[in-house]
């Protein structure tokens, strides 16, 4: 979208921007609770694929609304809102992680000595649980291929392939060209293929796997 359209321009390209703009305007706390529900679900996904803790992605996510609502009154439009809310997540994210690099804390596993909580339970047919194991094993596995890439190609990954950004928008959400954001994805792709190659390449699931390989 050209960032010279005017607000009633983008208003009629993006039905987000209509309810961001009744928030701006008359304060409308219907328009805003339409707007967390929209997203909240898909921004605590992205988010917890940036910082690693689905704790935290709740607790970041709750602080891009606040902010997109403190900011309300100033709101003028150049983008989608959802690019210009996931712009404002990545903000936090980043800077999240970076908190945590000076403060590093000890990761508390649960008491089947993983991180999650989800594990086959009642009701899951008697074969189900090597097929939840391997796909926990593919998760541990994609976690661990997006902490080798650097903080705008793990974010282009993420905002590729969860949200299917095209590139021109992951440009404006971190601030980069499109044909930077191109360059960016390729060396990322390549790094990543590197980091699940025992996964894409072999029958341990490829198909599921290979999805990393074209974020």
């Amino acid at each position: 979208m050209s960032a010279g359209l005017t607000s009633s321009q983008m208003a009629l390209r993006d039905p987000d921007v209509r309810l961001m703009l009744r928030v701006r305007d008359a304060d409308d706390g219907a328009a805003f609770a339409e707007l967390v529900g929209r997203f909240q679900h898909r921004l605590v996904a992205v988010l917890h694929h940036l910082v690693g803790d689905a704790g935290e992605a709740e607790d970041l996510a709750q602080e891009a609304f606040l902010r997109v609502y403190r900011a309300r009154a100033k709101y003028h439009p150049t983008a989608k809102f959802g690019t210009w809310l996931f712009a404002v997540a990545h903000n936090l994210a980043l800077n999240a992680r970076r908190d945590r690099k000076r403060r590093p804390v000890l990761h508390q596993q649960g008491p089947d000595g993983g991180g999650s909580a989800e594990v086959a339970g009642p009701g899951r047919p008697d074969d189900a649980p090597s097929h939840h194991l391997r796909q926990l094993e593919l998760a541990a596995a994609v976690r661990r291929a997006l902490d080798t890439l650097n903080e705008r190609q793990r974010a282009a990954v993420v905002l590729s392939k969860f949200e299917d950004m095209p590139y021109a928008e992951i440009g404006s959400v971190l601030g980069m060209s499109e044909k930077a954001v191109k360059s960016l994805l390729a060396r990322a792709r390549v790094q990543l293929r590197d980091a699940l190659q025992g996964f894409v390449g072999g029958d341990r699931g490829a198909a599921d796997g290979g999805g990393e390989d074209e974020p």
